[in-house]
């Protein structure tokens, strides 16, 4: 029997950070090292029927033990860490006892985890707080939802007298990069209700997350030769510039915007000065108002245009993903026995909005409702990255908890 923090330290030392630059899948062979481990550790749990498949996923089943029909529940996490930060020679620290001290990283000490930075370490004092060494993530995000599951896996084994219907297992790579269940198949999992492990602070339950499209402006200019180009010439690049230009920094944008205010931001652009283009994202809690701020980008465009005789541009929009709500609250019961499962745990439960994706986000599109429950990670993706050890454990009983609910 491993604990929660044992299995945890061991799984962050393994690289798994995925490459949004790969088109394979997984993105990254790698992250297979730690699903070939869980395959392992949960076939010596005896679930039989664990195994990887050849698109790094891993699909396991922990047998109903009561003899009435129960919907089958599905706990997921993901693998993978952030491109955004190194994954490679993690070292965890366990700092025993956290009393409210800044946490100063060995390996590289102008790396300090304070709590004017990061408040939320006031509410765990007297936990044991897991950090990196300062030169890479800790890989918490989500590596902690991997080892509330197992751990979860492990106490329903050695604790057959707990009721439950079949619960299945699923670990999915490429979640960072936006890929991570492009493959997943809903058909074999099976399961009617899912949750993913991969929120923050302790309580935390989300049921709603952004809907999501992408948006990619195409600029058309006028090439021509830069020695006798004037009165001929009209430059992409610029019309390009221009138009970032035009974008608001007060409003309508992620730096000037929370809670569920919605915006376009753009992430990439490149190109010559005949054709240039602007990928955007586009975000809101609404779906419908999608269309509005693409209406809006439309318009910004049109109006760079108009200065510009003899150059054209299109908007190209691709959907992304869903708010989950409007699956999730078709069945009453996925988050009144979250936040029951929560509270029976003796934890005080926080209902959030997720400002971004999860693997539940289309999950719950695809047949398959799936909110967000708590793990302790917090600080994802940087070297400030952190997880309480107590956190974590709790994280587990509230599975235990919403098991039985879903057995009763």
């Amino acid at each position: 029997m491993k604990s929660i923090e044992t299995r945890f330290c061991e799984y962050v030392q393994i690289d798994t950070q995925s490459d949004p630059n790969s088109p394979t899948q997984p993105s990254t062979e790698k992250q297979k090292d730690l699903s070939r481990v869980l395959v392992k550790e949960l076939l010596e749990m005896g679930l039989k029927d664990a195994h990887l498949d050849e698109y790094g996923y891993v699909y396991a089943t922990l047998p109903s033990n009561v003899d009435h029909e129960v919907p089958v529940l599905c706990f997921c996490a993901h693998v993978d860490t952030s491109p955004d930060c190194t994954g490679a020679g993690v070292k965890p620290i366990v700092h025993r006892n956290y009393q409210g001290q800044d946490l100063v990283l060995p390996d590289d000490t102008t790396q300090v985890i304070t709590t004017k930075e990061h408040p939320y370490l006031l509410e765990r004092l007297g936990d044991d707080i897991v950090t990196a060494s300062g030169t890479t993530l800790l890989g918490a995000d989500d590596k902690a939802g991997v080892a509330v599951i197992m751990d979860f896996v492990q106490h329903m084994v050695n604790h057959p007298e707990l009721p439950h219907g079949a619960v299945k297992i699923l670990f999915t790579p490429d979640e960072e990069i936006g890929r991570g269940v492009d493959k997943v198949n809903i058909e074999k999992l099976g399961a009617h209700v899912g949750y993913t492990l991969d929120a923050g602070e302790r309580g935390c339950y989300e049921d709603e997350t952004f809907s999501a499209d992408g948006a990619k402006v195409h600029f058309y200019g006028i090439s021509a030769h830069p020695g006798y180009a004037k009165g001929k010439m009209v430059n992409a690049l610029k019309l390009a510039g221009e138009l970032l230009a035009m974008l608001p920094s007060q409003e309508w944008c992620p730096e000037a915007t929370e809670a569920k205010e919605g915006f376009v931001h753009p992430v990439a652009m490149g190109g010559v000065a005949e054709h240039a283009w602007v990928q955007f994202i586009v975000r809101d809690f609404n779906t419908a108002k999608l269309a509005e701020h693409e209406a809006r980008l439309q318009g910004l465009v049109d109006t760079v245009l108009a200065k510009h005789p003899g150059a054209s541009a299109n908007v190209e929009v691709a959907e992304q993903y869903r708010n989950m709500k409007e699956v999730v609250d078709l069945d009453p019961r996925i988050s009144s026995f979250a936040v029951k499962a929560i509270e029976k745990a003796g934890i005080p439960v926080q209902l959030t909005s997720a400002r971004g994706g999860t693997d539940g986000s289309r999950l719950s599109f695809m047949g398959l409702p799936c909110p967000n429950l708590f793990t302790g990670e917090m600080a994802f993706h940087g070297k400030h990255e952190y997880v309480s050890v107590q956190d974590m454990e709790k994280s587990s009983e509230v599975l235990v908890h919403l098991c039985a609910m879903w057995a009763e």
